[in-house]
C-alpha cells in the first residue's frame, strides 16, 4: 500500500513540475513571431508630462528668447554665468503639459501638445519658429517619463527612464523580473489614453506579445503581476506549505526504501 501511495505521489510531483516549466518559459513561438512586422514606437505626448525644449540654431542671438534659463551660484561665488571662471551651466525651464493638453511658449504663446507624438511636436515647433529664425534646430525631452511595476516581481517600484523608450521585459528587469510565483500568461496593464484609464493583459510566454501595443510601455504606465494558484493558496494556509509538502515526500521516500529490507 505503501509503494503504491508512494508511486502515485512521485507521479503527480512530475506532472506537477512538468507543467510548472512550461507556465514559467518565456516567448513561446518566437521563431514565427520574429519574423512579424516590427512596431515603431514614437511617444505620444500626455497631460502632466514635464518637457525640456531647447531651440537652437546658427545664430545664438536669435534664439535667446525662445530659451529660458536660470543660473546658479558659480565656484566665484557670483551669481550667473563668469567668463573663464569655471562658470555653472544654465538650467532651462521645462513645461509642465495642463489639464487641456497645452503649454506656454517663449514668444509663441500657448501650443497644443497633448495628444501629439514626440516628432509631430517637434515639427509643428520648427515650423512655427521659422517665421522668427532661419533653420531652427529643436530639441524635446520628456523630463517625468517613467514607469512603475508592482506584483509579483523581486523589487517593485517606480522607475525613471531617460531614454524615453522601454519594452514591458525591460521594466520587468529593471523590477528583477518575476518571482517562481508570479503568473506570466496573466500580466496587467494600466495605461492612460487622452485621460481615461485603459488597461490590457500580456502572455509574455507567448512570442506574440512582441507585436502588440503593449510591448513598449508609454510614460506612467502600470505594470502588475499577478500571483499565482500557489502563492493564493500559501496566503491562506501558510507561506512554507511547499517546504511542508516536500518534507512529507521525503518521509514517504524514506520509509518506502526501509520498509523493503
Amino acid at each position: 500500500m505503501t509503494g503504491k501511495l508512494f508511486t502515485l505521489g512521485i507521479i503527480l510531483l512530475v506532472l506537477n513540475s512538468c507543467a510548472s516549466r512550461d507556465k514559467m518559459r518565456y516567448y513561446k513561438g518566437i521563431e514565427d513571431a520574429a519574423y512579424a512586422d516590427s512596431i515603431s514606437y514614437n511617444p505620444v505626448i500626455k497631460q502632466d508630462d514635464l518637457l525640456s525644449i531647447i531651440v537652437s540654431s546658427p545664430s545664438v542671438e536669435a534664439t535667446a528668447n525662445f530659451n529660458v534659463a536660470s543660473y546658479g551660484v558659480g565656484t566665484t561665488g557670483t551669481a550667473g554665468p563668469v567668463s573663464g571662471k569655471n562658470e555653472e551651466q544654465p538650467t532651462y525651464l521645462s513645461y509642465l503639459v495642463d489639464n487641456q493638453g497645452y503649454i506656454e511658449f517663449p514668444v509663441l504663446g500657448p501650443l497644443k501638445v497633448g495628444g501629439l507624438t514626440r516628432s509631430a511636436t517637434l515639427l509643428m515647433i520648427k515650423t512655427k519658429l521659422k517665421d522668427y529664425i532661419k533653420d531652427p534646430f529643436v530639441t524635446l525631452r520628456i523630463l517625468n517619463y517613467k514607469v512603475s511595476v508592482q506584483g509579483e516581481v523581486m523589487s517593485p517600484g517606480t522607475f525613471p527612464i531617460n531614454s524615453e523608450r522601454i519594452t514591458l521585459p525591460e521594466a520587468l528587469t529593471m523590477a528583477g523580473d518575476l518571482t517562481i510565483y508570479g503568473r506570466r500568461d496573466n500580466i496587467l496593464i494600466i495605461r492612460e489614453n487622452e485621460g481615461k484609464k485603459t488597461y490590457n493583459y500580456v502572455d509574455i510566454t507567448n512570442a506574440d506579445f512582441i507585436n502588440s501595443p503593449f510591448y513598449y510601455l508609454t510614460q506612467n504606465d502600470m505594470v502588475y503581476v499577478e500571483p499565482n494558484k500557489v502563492r493564493m493558496n500559501a496566503s491562506a494556509v501558510g507561506p512554507n506549505i511547499t517546504v511542508v509538502l516536500s518534507a512529507v515526500s521525503l518521509l514517504i521516500l524514506t520509509y518506502s526504501i526501509f520498509s523493503r529490507r
